[in-house]
Parts: C-alpha cells; sequence; structure tokens
C-alpha cells in the first residue's frame, strides 16, 4: 500500500534528459515551435503549435506507457494539425492530460490537496474558456478513480468539486472546429475498438514500486474517446488535437498487435 507524501504530486512528470523521449519531447515542442513562427504565425500562436505537440506526446504517455514510440509519433501529428489552421487551447489540452494522468496512475502518488486545487483550476479555466468538453475530463477521471479500490484511489468529494469547476460558464467562446481537427478525431474514434482492447501493462509507476495499473490505463483510453466522442458532437475539436492524436496512434499500435 502506498501513502501519499506531502511533498509528492499525482500530476507531476517532469522531464529526463537521459530518457531518448523525453529528448525528443523538448526538441519537438522547440521544433514546432520554429517551424510555425517561420510559417508567419507570431509568436504567441507558435508556442501554442509547440505546446499541441508536447501534449500529444505527454497524452500518448499515458494512454501507452509502455511505448514511448508511440508519444514520438504522435508529436509531429498534432503539430501538422495544428498547423493547418488555429493552434489548440493549451489550457485545455493540459486539464485533459492532468486527468488522464490521475486516472491512469502512472506517477504512482495518490492525489493530494494541491493536485485536487490544480485540477479544479485547470477545469475551471477550461470551462471559462469555452472548453466544456476539456474541462469535464479531469472531473469524470476522479470519478472513475474513485470507484477504484486501490492505493490511487481518489475520493468522491474530490471528483464532485473538480466537476463542478468544470461546468463553470463559459466566459467566451472556444477554439471550435476545424475540419484537419474532426478527419483526426474522426480517425481516432474509427480505431475505438483497438484503442480500448485489454492489453497488460509492464511499465513500472515513477514513484512507487508498482506496475501501472493496466485497468486504470484501459480507463484512461474509455474517457479518451468518450472526450473526442463528445467533441465531435459538439463542435469542440480543435482543442482536442492532442488527445486525438495520442488516441489515433495508439490506436494504430494496438491494431498492428491484434493483426
Amino acid at each position: 500500500m502506498t501513502r501519499s507524501s506531502p511533498t509528492a504530486s499525482a500530476l507531476g512528470r517532469p522531464l529526463v534528459p537521459s530518457v531518448p523521449s523525453n529528448r525528443f519531447a523538448a526538441g519537438g515542442f522547440v521544433v514546432g515551435t520554429l517551424a510555425a513562427r517561420l510559417l508567419g504565425r507570431s509568436w504567441w500562436e507558435a508556442l501554442e503549435v509547440g505546446e499541441a505537440a508536447f501534449l500529444a506526446w505527454a497524452t500518448a504517455r499515458e494512454l501507452d506507457p509502455d511505448h514511448p514510440e508511440t508519444a514520438n509519433a504522435a508529436l509531429p501529428v498534432a503539430a501538422l494539425v495544428a498547423l493547418t489552421d488555429r493552434p489548440p487551447d493549451p489550457l485545455a489540452g493540459f486539464a485533459v492530460l492532468s486527468g488522464l494522468r490521475v486516472l491512469a496512475a502512472t506517477v504512482g502518488q495518490r492525489p493530494t490537496l494541491p493536485d485536487l486545487v490544480a485540477l479544479a483550476g485547470q477545469a475551471g479555466l477550461a470551462a471559462r474558456r469555452g472548453e466544456q468538453v476539456s474541462a469535464l475530463v479531469p472531473g469524470a477521471a476522479l470519478a472513475l478513480s474513485a470507484s477504484r479500490a486501490d492505493p490511487f484511489r481518489a475520493t468522491t468529494g474530490a471528483a464532485r468539486i473538480v466537476g463542478a469547476a468544470g461546468l463553470l460558464p463559459r466566459r467566451r467562446e472556444g477554439r471550435g472546429r476545424s475540419l484537419a481537427a474532426d478527419v483526426l478525431v474522426l480517425a481516432a474514434l474509427g480505431l475505438a475498438g483497438a484503442l480500448t482492447a485489454p492489453e497488460a501493462v509492464r511499465s513500472r509507476c515513477d514513484r512507487a514500486p508498482l506496475p501501472v495499473p493496466g485497468d486504470r490505463v484501459r480507463l484512461a483510453r474509455w474517457v479518451a474517446v468518450g472526450s473526442l466522442g463528445a467533441g465531435l458532437l459538439g463542435g469542440q475539436t480543435r482543442s482536442l488535437v492532442p488527445l486525438g492524436s495520442a488516441a489515433l496512434l495508439v490506436g494504430l499500435r494496438q491494431a498492428r498487435r491484434g493483426a
């Protein structure tokens, strides 16, 4: 049984320069940003393109912890889609990433109070920025985490509070949808069966001498599918580009494995 440390976090997964995939992620962020700038984007939009690429990589690491090559492939896909039109909202992408990270328990830490404050803040900001689908992911992830009888279980009360933050009224319109984002999301949803198929997970948690729970990773993949479907129906696919890229590449790997 693991116990939460007051100084630990269920959200923190810093990049380690000695790990090749981590160097790829950092380089991908820089290359994506510079490519967008060279193509005439403002520095702000260029940074958002780089962030979309990085978020796709980081999200794929939560959905597919055994296979860093999946994350490496998701990164350029997100960058290319983001370059075709207005980039995704990075705050929405971080809300999705954080929710999936807590649900998958890849860090190996039960959510602490600062984690819950951060999750509520991300959900609330995404909701206020008009990204309602992304805003609901942290609360949904905590609700599913609360249903698990394991060391990483969240509380039902925490899920309710974070879920309520995701329901705050929007202050402005979100980024909406684009043709490229819709196509990406549709392609990822077309692989939903492969994406959510049972699969053993061998990776160890970052901060606990335990394997990453395979049932939690599968739940995170189901949340990804549900979020992409809701985003497509609700016209909010643009800010789900990082999630769509990650889900697409995990689904493709799973489909090849089952072929």
